[in-house]
């Protein structure tokens, strides 16, 4: 995860002493090199670590760490990829990108924050990185910036008032990018510091393909299970952050922990298979639990699970037949339904 390779960098370095200055894609459109949300680290020498996309626009952005270095402030820049910034860097990707390049002096209150934002992360527990930027068209304020941890302590500096913060939280945990928002003419740059939800999806076949595809689109992590490795493989799943290949789908949660951030997607090639899953699935905590299938199946299955010693209230959780009713038919529209299911899920959960 990014964020867990920032805290581990920036403790590193701040605590051999050395000044920093964090060089951070905001927003990015079109084409460009890069994504929202990547991170590079300037040294005092020159040196760096991690990227914003590579040549010469990654080398402005280190030239411009220096300035950060001299002047103490924190600076935010445009460039437009596809007009004269473009043929003046070279770059015909086309696009546009912006940066913020914000300098970090090791203060024992900076190496405090990172190194807690380090614990945080090794324990999944969600927090928000703030940096203030001062008024906006100051002159190169220096930045001031805090953690704010899921119990709502606060390490560093937020000399701004309480309610603020609660807004500030607000916005980010709504977005996986870096959130640009002004108050009161007041500028900040906010960041959720936490992974995303889980999509874990039984079954590798058309369908999970297109799902697994889509729900990368939307900023979910995703997680491909099937007994078969001719289908649960990279080749057919590029964008899949894991693919496990399962000796059955008996026990096929097990390892795996299942939270409100756990989104359970099943489509196997049959309905036993459905049905071994589907019993799994309930037992674990799982925020959502859908399966595929007609109103038939799910009643003739629901039947056999009641048998079995499930309560309504415990069905009640399933979402079948899965997916939003938009009338899909083809395999890309029915995944377009199970992932705007998903979406709206996820959305009501952060309300």
């Amino acid at each position: 995860m990014l964020m867990s390779w920032l805290a581990q960098t920036v403790c590193g370095l701040q605590n051999e002493g050395k000044n920093l200055a964090l060089v951070t894609v905001l927003s990015k459109s079109g084409s460009a090199p890069c994504l929202a949300g990547a991170k590079m680290v300037v040294c005092s020498d020159g040196t760096t670590v991690g990227t914003v996309g590579g040549g010469v626009l990654e080398a402005a952005a280190q030239k411009r760490g220096a300035r950060v270095f001299a002047s103490g402030g924190a600076e935010m820049l445009s460039f437009d990829l596809s007009g004269a910034d473009a043929a003046s860097m070279q770059m015909i990707c086309g696009g546009n990108v912006k940066l913020l390049v914000d300098y970090i002096p090791a203060s024992p209150l900076n190496i405090e924050m990172f190194c807690k934002l380090r614990g945080a992360l090794e324990v999944g527990e969600k927090c928000y990185l703030i940096a203030a930027l001062g008024p906006v068209g100051a002159e190169k304020q220096r930045t001031t910036r805090c953690l704010v941890l899921e119990d709502g302590s606060v390490t560093g500096d937020f000399s701004y008032p309480h309610q603020w913060l609660d807004l500030l939280i607000e916005k980010a945990r709504r977005s996986t990018y870096p959130v640009v928002e002004i108050i009161e003419e007041n500028q900040f740059v906010i960041e959720r510091c936490f992974v995303p939800s889980t999509v874990f999806i039984f079954g590798a076949g058309h369908v999970s393909q297109q799902v697994a595809l889509l729900a990368e689109s939307v900023d979910f992590q995703t997680v491909v299970l099937d007994d078969r490795s001719e289908y649960a493989n990279g080749k057919r799943f590029p964008t899949a952050d894991s693919i496990k290949v399962l000796d059955s789908f008996e026990e096929c949660f097990a390892g795996m922990e299942m939270n409100g951030d756990s989104y359970v997607v099943i489509v196997t090639r049959g309905h036993q298979h459905d049905k071994t899953v589907l019993a799994q699935a309930l037992c674990t905590g799982a925020g959502y639990i859908g399966m595929m299938g007609s109103h038939r199946k799910r009643e003739e299955l629901f039947k056999v699970l009641q048998q079995e010693g499930f309560s309504s209230a415990d069905l009640t959780r399933v979402h079948c037949p899965i997916g939003l009713d938009i009338k899909a038919a083809t395999t890309g529209e029915i995944a377009v339904s199970i992932i705007a299911e998903l979406i709206r899920t996820r959305a009501q959960a952060i309300v």
